[in-house]
């Protein structure tokens, strides 16, 4: 017989729905929770996500528990029987994975509430526009405002029944990048009286380089990609405009202040040299997963006592994630949970293994408890 939470991964998975578009996925989980035992449930509704608090028996704090519920604008090519129905929407990051396993922690502490209070925090727009730092500035979370917060996610490059974490900074400061480049098109016979910016953006794209070899500390990290070009409709029109997007990835907040000032700086040294206007367009912007050390090495010493077989240490990588903003203010941690696809995250062909999530649901379960 099929795992109950494995079905509703799989519903899930159907219905995929990007940032503040999350309709479907909102119904869907507030019919589920509302057919749970009510007795120590309250619920509230922001925006598209959803708080359910679950009171304790004898509450000293509350323990926050943080699931994302958007998806991304891929289109599936996993062949699977139950792939999106959405098209041009999947859930290539593992938020299907995630919210079924934040359903099977609540519903067990429906029933036999902890000690402490519990929030359960069914988050928004994680893959952009950004839900974590709006929903932590809400009334509704304000009310409900939890001492400490977990968090996971999926990982294909671990086992299932792995665990990876570390103290300190799991994942890195990310930030979008996207530019516009505008100057004066022509015939692509007289380049003379054009201002071509096709060539302006391709050669912002090498120097943006630099600023990684010749700005950032050697024993720093960071990382600037440009994912997307785009210049020019045709093969024999000098470009008037043309556009980069792209990402920026660093190890501190310190460390992004520094590439931001240098690619602005670079951006005014264009605008004299290719005789354009260079722009920058707002983005979305999390900040660093950084693991609170207490909380983190009593999960550690949690795993070793019950699940020696699951802990990984983890290292640092410069993967996004808004947990992020609740992590900035609230102590707690994020982890891995191993789901070993041969396929990464954010492809268009990711397929978890579905055995990862009754595995994390005990996890979760058994450390809850042990408060």
């Amino acid at each position: 017989m099929l795992n109950e939470f494995i079905a509703i991964r799989r519903d899930l998975h159907q219905i995929p729905e990007t940032g503040y578009k999350e309709l479907k996925t909102q119904a869907y989980l507030l019919a589920y929770i509302s057919k749970l035992p009510n007795k120590h449930l309250e619920v509230k509704k922001w925006r598209t996500g959803i708080l359910v608090l679950v009171k304790g028996t004898n509450p000293e704090k509350t323990i926050g528990y943080r699931t994302d519920i958007d998806a991304l604008p891929i289109t599936e090519e996993t062949g699977l029987p139950f792939e999106s129905n959405h098209v041009g929407n999947m859930h290539a990051c593992g938020h299907d994975l995630h919210m079924s396993i934040a359903l099977g922690v609540l519903t067990h502490f429906a029933s036999k509430p902890a000690k402490d209070n519990l929030l359960f925090v069914f988050q928004p727009a994680e893959e952009g526009p950004g839900g974590a730092k709006p929903i932590m500035e809400s009334e509704e979370f304000a009310a409900w405002r939890p001492d400490t917060i977990y968090g996971l996610h999926i990982a294909p490059e671990y086992k299932v029944g792995e665990i990876a974490i570390k103290s300190g900074l799991l994942f890195a400061n990310t930030s979008e990048l996207f530019i516009s480049f505008k100057g004066k098109g022509g015939h692509a016979a007289y380049p003379h009286l054009a201002n071509d910016m096709v060539v302006a953006a391709s050669a912002f794209v090498g120097q943006m380089q630099t600023i990684i070899s010749r700005n950032i500390d050697p024993m720093d990290s960071a990382v600037i990609t440009i994912g997307r070009i785009h210049g020019g409709e045709i093969q024999n029109v000098i470009a008037e405009t043309a556009f980069l997007d792209g990402t920026i990835r660093t190890l501190s907040p310190e460390t992004m202040e520094i590439v931001w000032t240098r690619l602005k700086q670079l951006a005014k040294g264009w605008e004299e040299a290719y005789q354009c206007e260079v722009e920058f367009h707002p983005g979305s912007d999390y900040y660093q997963v950084d693991n609170e050390p207490v909380e983190t090495e009593e999960f550690i010493r949690f795993l070793k006592e019950h699940y020696p077989e699951s802990y990984v240490p983890a290292r640092s990588a410069m993967t996004g994630e808004d947990f992020g903003y609740f992590l900035s203010e609230i102590k707690g941690f994020m982890f891995w949970l191993g789901v070993d696809s041969e396929y990464s995250l954010h492809h268009a062909k990711l397929n978890p293994k579905e055995e990862a999530i009754p595995f994390a649901i005990d996890v979760l379960i058994n450390f809850l408890e042990s408060k």
